[in-house]
């Protein structure tokens, strides 16, 4: 069953040309396109969405907005699609929900990963913003539960959180990189989790 998408983007030339690159794959089904936060709910209300591809900055409704009001309403995963980098707005937009941030410079293959991804439930986050998260280094959320790991789960959660690579972390701590890997594995089985980006996003803002 092909993933059905909705895309939300002020910009016709975007919306089309995302159309174009998602529906010449059998894998993927446009539903609609939405020019506004607002068209793009009220879109998602009538038709059953697995990803909706979001910008940020659009008239009558932005795309924090609606990615709220569609997370709330579960109207379908959202996935921002934009070209800002800019860490406040992905921590209001990872707070409201979304589940995927992605910069608009990207290749046809790789949004379609993207997309993928989301669709699995696996939370993703464009690279260059991963490596601007880990810079900022911010202390970890109040809505972090650290009561559910170890003090060396933790010292690792947060050198994941830093943007370090498994041998990196194997460097830092003097383990074998097995090691370290069988660390994460039970990191992400604790929390329920697939992938190391989404330990980075959980510990950072608390979400989940």
């Amino acid at each position: 069953m092909a993933i059905k998408v909705i895309i939300a983007d002020d910009s016709d030339f975007v919306r089309e040309g995302m159309s174009i690159i998602l529906s010449v794959d059998s894998e993927f089904e446009v539903i609609g396109c939405a020019a506004n936060g607002r068209e793009c709910v009220e879109l998602a209300r009538k038709n059953a969405a697995d990803v909706i591809l979001m910008d940020i900055q659009m008239p009558e409704m932005d795309g924090i907005e609606a990615t709220k009001i569609i997370t709330e309403e579960a109207l379908g995963k959202v996935l921002i699609l934009t070209t800002f980098d800019d860490y406040d707005l992905v921590r209001k937009a990872i707070g409201n929900g979304a589940k995927g941030y992605l910069i608009k410079n990207h290749t046809p293959d790789k949004l379609k990963s993207m997309i993928r991804s989301v669709y699995a439930g696996v939370n993703v986050l464009d690279e260059s913003i991963f490596a601007q998260v880990a810079k900022i280094q911010s202390p970890q959320s109040d809505g972090f539960d650290s009561s559910a790991y170890s003090s060396r789960e933790l010292e690792i959660i947060g050198l994941i959180a830093d943007g370090l690579s498994n041998k990196e972390i194997a460097g830092r701590l003097f383990l074998s990189e097995g090691t370290v890997k069988n660390y994460i594995s039970n990191i992400l089985v604790k929390s329920g989790m697939e992938h190391r980006t989404q330990i980075a996003i959980y510990y950072l803002t608390g979400k989940k």
